[in-house]
């Protein structure tokens, strides 16, 4: 049993990225190995993953055991091949190059990636039964103090305007680390409200809804 306090949390933009590498098979193991030749990837390198799993598709990992054509996804299990048909997963990876702090955050909030479910009911049958069937679309929110000039604002800027998703990482006081993929919405004008510290609206909606996490 653990708590953890967020005071002094950082989060951090994908700024730059590499170009894509072609990934032409992903095992499935625990953790799952990744075939791209050439690929140039370290240990400790965060990527992207485009990948024809809708499980792993979109979402943001870190590179382990890296050799000259292959490397892991720190942590991922795709063994189950139901979830993760054997052969299918293959599509592209992309480096994670530059990282810039979105300074100034004044809250947080996530909503959605709630369970949906459907319900049915037979005919010969006298009460319904209730089914998942998949996942809202979730979201973080931030409130950010106003100054137009901060790395982190103008990085969020440029992923507002090509409406490409970027990388997010939060690093916890406690070396902990989330990943996530999202669009990056930013709103135009700031709050005006007397007596309290102007702030901007940024939302980043999650590509996937499942984060990656890494306890260190």
């Amino acid at each position: 049993m653990a708590v953890t306090l967020p005071n002094g949390a950082l989060i951090h933009i994908g700024s730059a990225y590499g170009s894509a590498i072609t990934v032409t098979a992903v095992s499935n193991a625990n953790p799952a190995v990744v075939t791209a030749a050439a690929h140039g990837l370290s240990d400790g390198d965060y990527v992207v993953f485009t990948s024809g799993w809708s499980r792993l598709n979109g979402r943001t990992f870190r590179v382990d055991n890296s050799t000259s054509g292959t490397f892991e996804l720190e942590g991922i299990d795709t063994s189950d091949t139901s979830a993760y048909p054997a052969g299918s997963g293959t599509g592209t990876v992309k480096e994670v190059t530059t990282w810039t702090q979105i300074q100034q955050v004044l809250t947080t909030a996530t909503s959605g990636g709630e369970q949906q479910f459907t319900d049915y009911q037979f005919l010969e049958a006298d009460s319904a039964v209730r089914i998942p069937t998949f996942k809202a679309p979730a979201q973080l929110t931030l409130s950010v103090a106003d100054d137009p000039s901060l790395p982190g604002y103008v990085a969020a800027k440029a992923a507002n305007d090509d409406r490409v998703p970027r990388a997010l990482r939060l690093s916890l006081p406690n070396s902990a680390k989330i990943l996530y993929n999202a669009y990056i919405s930013i709103a135009s004008s700031p709050t005006l409200t007397v007596n309290e510290v102007m702030a901007l609206e940024m939302t980043a909606t999650f590509v996937n809804p499942e984060p990656t996490r890494y306890a260190s």
